[in-house]
């Protein structure tokens, strides 16, 4: 039988509760974290005007994709859903800026296009990143690896609330679709004015789900903070540090120097 948008969608949001791939050197998720946001600040801080920079950050989706064992092509066709928002973000530039920044065969090439492909290389690079390290601890081991490098309970509770009512309302809306499937007479399109009272009626059946959940916690003792229990919690190994201090030298490096115009010196 094939599955909906909906149910898939579904699949997925629970794959990424544990991770759908191991790292193949056991890395702690602690590490993994602080990897990313060391990569996260070295490629953001680039010049938008520095695309030759920018380029190299590429390497680290590819490289870690890798030692985690998980596909880079699905990735990178995932990290592609943001490009219409990065692309809306700098496609006046080319409008506006006009400066030239280099030419090559003849061709001048203005700022704006420059520091375009720059926003658009940066989104991509860092939902790429965030992928990486999701797919690799799941959602669930990155909340738990932030709560234990010190980030106050109540972000991360709050994180893992926003996850759980993703799927909250991912499954009331699929039970909504197949009660309008089975009312709707082989329909398959509705007009439009349907679709308010739906996303209205979806919002309602939320809330109210939400609420039947909350107070099922309460009733099992929570007092505001969710406590993340695993039977097999990792521990910092000699093998986290040699990655972190590594990774961490050759960002810190490529964000220092531009390893671009050494080739080009050599050229």
């Amino acid at each position: 039988m094939k599955t909906t948008r909906l149910e898939n969608a579904i699949l997925r949001l629970d794959a990424m509760r544990t991770g759908v791939a191991g790292t193949s050197l056991r890395l702690d998720s602690r590490c993994l974290t602080l990897v990313t946001v060391v990569y996260l600040v070295c490629m953001l801080s680039v010049p938008l005007t520095a695309l030759g920079m920018l380029i190299w950050f590429a390497i680290y989706p590819l490289v870690g994709s890798a030692v985690c064992r998980i596909d880079f092509g699905g990735v990178f066709r995932k990290s592609l859903y943001v490009l219409p928002f990065v692309v809306l973000v700098g496609v006046f530039n080319p409008i506006f800026d006009h400066a030239e920044a280099f030419s090559a065969w003849g061709i001048v090439v203005s700022r704006g296009w420059v520091t375009f492909a720059s926003i658009v290389l940066r989104g991509l690079l860092s939902v790429q990143a965030l992928l990486v390290l999701i797919e690799a601890v799941g959602f669930t081991g990155l909340c738990r690896g932030l709560a234990r490098l010190g980030m106050p309970s109540y972000l991360t509770t709050q994180l893992m609330m926003v996850y759980r009512y993703m799927s909250v309302l991912l499954r009331e809306a699929l039970s909504m679709r197949r009660a309008r499937e089975a009312r709707g007479f082989g329909r398959k399109s509705f007009k439009v004015r349907d679709w308010g009272p739906f996303v209205g009626q979806l919002f309602l059946r939320t809330v109210d789900r939400s609420d039947r959940i909350h107070r099922a916690m309460l009733a099992r003792g929570f007092n505001g903070t969710l406590r993340f229990f695993n039977t097999a919690e990792s521990r910092w190994t000699a093998s986290d540090t040699a990655y972190l201090a590594a990774w961490t030298a050759i960002l810190v490096a490529m964000r220092i120097f531009d390893v671009s115009s050494l080739f080009t010196h050599i050229a």
